[in-house]
């Protein structure tokens, strides 16, 4: 049986830890599981525990090239010639709950952008090589329906949603780049993480049951798009 490998960022807690849950249902998957400090990660190690050799925990922050950098050294030598067959940036914070455009705190603005922005940036740029050597040469950057234009979500989650309405352009131009591999924008729903907030009404396991759904359904055609957890596509 081929194995499909991997990478998760935001790993330690909600969306990023029940998708390595869920994928490690299947003996087919090995999940490389990163966050920014796995010695306080005690789920995610509880986790790699039962499921030994098939979870391995990495220490990355997304705003540290130098960590970057090492994770990835790391990564190789776990996976060696075969490479990353799915990249999720997954990690993202949201500070601004209650921000609108006239007021908004720039400097929760600018944190966010750099997690929810350049965080997967720097991931893709440094794990582009394992990605592109691998079989399903996927990167699957998660987004969020706020980020849509054409859903009109008013002013909810201001600062939020500027950064998710980047990281999906960004997403538009990896693919328009490299046309060789998949890249998809996802929404993996409102669900009840503590990113999520209190208003949602989703329970993170049925978010990440439908992403994943999603993702092993993609084709070549469908890079470049944002889907929604339900496999509906998004307008921008």
């Amino acid at each position: 049986m081929s194995k499909h490998i991997w990478l998760i960022t935001g790993s330690n807690r909600g969306i990023g830890l029940e998708t390595a849950k869920q994928l490690l249902d299947s003996p087919e998957n090995v999940v490389l599981a990163t966050c920014r400090k796995p010695s306080q990660a005690t789920a995610l190690a509880q986790l790699a525990e039962s499921a030994p050799g098939r979870l391995h925990v990495i220490e990355l922050d997304t705003n540290d090239d130098a960590s970057v950098r090492q994770s990835v050294e790391q990564a190789s030598s776990i996976v060696g010639d075969s490479g990353i067959d799915y990249l999720i940036n997954n990690a993202a914070i949201n500070e601004g709950m209650g921000t609108v455009s006239s007021t908004m705190d720039l400097d929760i603005l600018t944190r966010e952008f750099r997690v929810n922005v350049l965080g997967p940036a720097r991931v893709y740029q440094a794990y582009l090589p394992l990605v592109a050597k691998s079989q399903k040469k996927t990167v699957v950057n998660m987004s969020s329906r706020l980020g849509s234009i054409g859903n009109n979500c008013g002013t909810l989650y201001t600062t939020y949603s500027i950064t998710k309405t980047a990281l999906n352009m960004l997403t538009y131009k990896e693919h328009a780049e490299r046309p060789d591999l998949v890249f998809i924008a996802m929404d993996p729903g409102h669900l009840k993480t503590e990113l999520g907030g209190p208003t949602a009404v989703l329970e993170v396991s049925v978010g990440v049951k439908g992403v994943l759904n999603v993702i092993g359904r993609l084709q070549a055609e469908d890079s470049g798009k944002f889907f929604s957890f339900r496999g509906e596509v998004h307008p921008w």
